[in-house]
């Protein structure tokens, strides 16, 4: 078997990957609906509801729990593993997005003054963490996406 062949044949990795692929979905509809915009780096970008990073890891943590079982040292590595991931988007990263928001404000302040070397449009990212319910929304979906996904295949 070729590398992809043997990758797309991973219940695991289809899990996380499909975990992941919903989650971007879910997240660009719910800023349409929400900014009546369609912003196509929604479809791959981080932050906002529901957080991928959650999805992904939770459905990889459930998958690996069918295949291996709780007390397999897989399920140990990839419970701990989401458990990192989503303390991370919940807290750092989150930080680092509320930093970003009140930089690009100063920097607009500046701006306005005319005497700025930084342009706006060299904004800071925004959206880059996850608030607590993002984190929980996403964490369900990955959950489900796996159970639907075993529950299937």
């Amino acid at each position: 078997m070729t590398f992809f062949t043997e990758l797309l044949a991973n219940d695991i990795f289809i899990s996380a990957a499909l975990g992941w692929f919903i989650a971007q979905v879910l997240k660009t509809i719910i800023y349409m609906i929400l900014n009546r915009d369609f912003v196509a780096e929604r479809l791959v970008g981080s932050g906002g509801m529901p957080s991928s990073h959650s999805a992904t890891v939770c459905a990889l943590g459930v998958a690996t729990y069918y295949h291996y079982g709780a007390s397999s040292f897989e399920f140990a590595i990839a419970a701990i593993f989401a458990i990192i991931v989503m303390y991370d988007a919940r807290g750092v990263r989150r930080e680092t997005g509320i930093q970003a928001h009140v930089l690009n404000e100063l920097l607009a302040w500046v701006d306005t003054m005319g005497d700025s070397d930084v342009s706006t449009e060299d904004k800071l990212k925004e959206l880059v963490g996850h608030t607590p319910l993002q984190v929980v929304m996403g964490a369900i979906l990955g959950v489900i996406v796996a159970i639907v996904y075993h529950g299937v295949v």
